[in-house]
């Protein structure tokens, strides 16, 4: 049922609670949630971590799809590495099967970037992560843009994305769904070469 290596855990990053929902920071959340949808899985708590999880499988039906443990951390983004080692250990997933998928200041809205390892670029979640982890995870990279203006980081990511914005964040949210899948089908260079626009 299972192949040799284990499952593949896809951490989508964010705050819980409904007054984080539409924020900037929660970008991960939200594709979580779309790939939970595509799976037909709803998340529940999970029993070894602070965490929410769907466990199924991406991919075309049959031989060929890939299982996953899709996750939201429960924690606040600045600890995201407890729940989202805890999850690894649970399932048994190699560190280079793990992508976490956030929100990036660096990189213009709406815009992806796929990669693997680096620096956390002051990104609390990945800081969290990768102090528990290493660096050698996966990461999709969700380009929020730069604050305009004097406006601080911090209240930027944790505002709701303009009205501007929002007219292109099913599309951005549904793009970056389909990155994770082609992440975990047809490998890091491929995947890289279709979405790093």
């Amino acid at each position: 049922m299972t192949n040799s290596e284990g499952p593949w855990l896809i951490a989508g990053l964010g705050n819980p609670g409904p007054e984080y929902a539409g924020n900037r920071h929660n970008i991960g959340f939200m594709v979580a949630d779309l790939l939970a949808a595509r799976i037909g899985g709803k998340f529940k708590r999970a029993q070894k971590a602070q965490a929410q999880v769907v466990e199924g499988r991406l991919g075309p039906p049959g031989p060929a799809s890939t299982r996953v443990v899709l996750a939201k951390p429960m924690t606040y983004m600045n600890l995201s590495g407890g729940p989202v080692t805890a999850l690894k250990e649970f399932y048994k997933v190699p560190t280079e099967r793990i992508i976490a998928v956030h929100d990036e200041l660096d990189i213009d809205y709406p815009t992806l970037r796929l990669k693997l390892g680096g620096g956390d670029n002051g990104h609390n979640g990945l800081k969290s992560i990768t102090k528990s982890l290493g660096p050698g995870y996966l990461r999709v990279r969700a380009g929020i843009g730069r604050p305009p203006g004097r406006m601080d980081v911090a209240a930027f990511v944790l505002k709701d994305f303009s009205a501007t914005e929002r007219k292109e964040l099913d599309w951005f949210v549904d793009r970056a769904a389909d990155a994770v899948e082609a992440l975990v089908a047809e490998g890091l260079e491929r995947a890289q070469s279709g979405f790093n626009s």
